[in-house]
């Protein structure tokens, strides 16, 4: 199913108070939610979604003193998304310094009232994640606001989805991929090194969110890539793929 994009012409958003920072690129996508009580009449009724959307966009512009609505996008129960900041624009909601990491997606839901995301906005949620990707360049993180954050934020609920893979409701929850053995020579740069089991790495960090050519080189950008993925593991940064972090490229948990 396409996207089913709520315009903000359509949800009449007012205009922004000034211009959006450009928005290249992104890691991927932050999970949020209201933060206060939500009316689980919205399950029922759209009119609702609408007005709640517009209350928050008047909440952070008149009680924030941010230009526009915080958010990228926001998810509503009927599997509709609205189109808030949009794409390529920066938003306001993931925290200071946190904005530019990744687009920051609403599901409509709070800490009482409605709590549980139904599926119609799971799904929203996740459509809304493929439109970043498909013409935002965002890549392929899904994370709660707290990750990274000091907030309870997008909720227990919803953040044990996004532990859960985030998976489409009524779907299956796609396999981990197996741990390959490993090839038997340690991937190490200088000199640059070429071959299957490169890529077949290089492929692996890409799918955790690495932002690295899947060339089959493992040259300096590859080496980079390792060290950084080794201080986020905490194992000896030194650059090189052996057997040690070879396994945590399958088996660690996802940051």
């Amino acid at each position: 199913m396409a996207i089913d994009l709520v315009l903000r012409r359509d949800w009449n958003a007012r205009s922004p108070r000034g211009d959006y920072t450009q928005l290249d690129s992104t890691k991927g996508v932050k999970v949020h939610y209201t933060g206060g009580r939500v009316d689980p009449g919205i399950v029922s009724d759209h009119d609702d979604c609408v007005a709640l959307v517009r209350t928050i966009q008047g909440y952070h512009m008149d009680g924030n003193g941010w230009i526009d609505i915080g958010y990228s996008f926001v998810a509503c129960p009927h599997r509709k998304v609205f189109e808030g900041r949009g794409l390529h624009h920066l938003p306001a909601a993931n925290g200071p310094g946190l904005n530019a990491g990744h687009y920051a997606v609403l599901g409509l839901v709070g800490n009482a009232g409605l709590v549980q995301p139904p599926d119609g906005m799971l799904h929203a949620i996740l459509d809304a994640v493929q439109h970043v990707r498909d013409r935002g360049r965002a890549g392929k993180e899904i994370k709660g606001h707290r990750d990274g954050y000091s907030t309870d934020c997008p909720g227990d609920p919803l953040y044990a989805w996004i532990g859960r893979g985030a998976p489409r409701p009524g779907g299956t929850q796609p396999p981990a991929p197996a741990t390959p053995p490993f090839p038997g020579r340690l991937l190490k740069y200088p000199p640059v090194m070429r071959g299957e089991d490169v890529r077949t790495w290089q492929a692996q960090m890409r799918r955790r969110g690495w932002d690295l050519a899947v060339d089959g080189a493992y040259g300096s950008q590859s080496r980079d890539v390792c060290r950084g993925f080794q201080r986020e593991q905490g194992v000896d940064d030194d650059g090189i793929v052996g057997p040690v972090t070879w396994r945590l490229a399958w088996e660690a948990p996802a940051s």
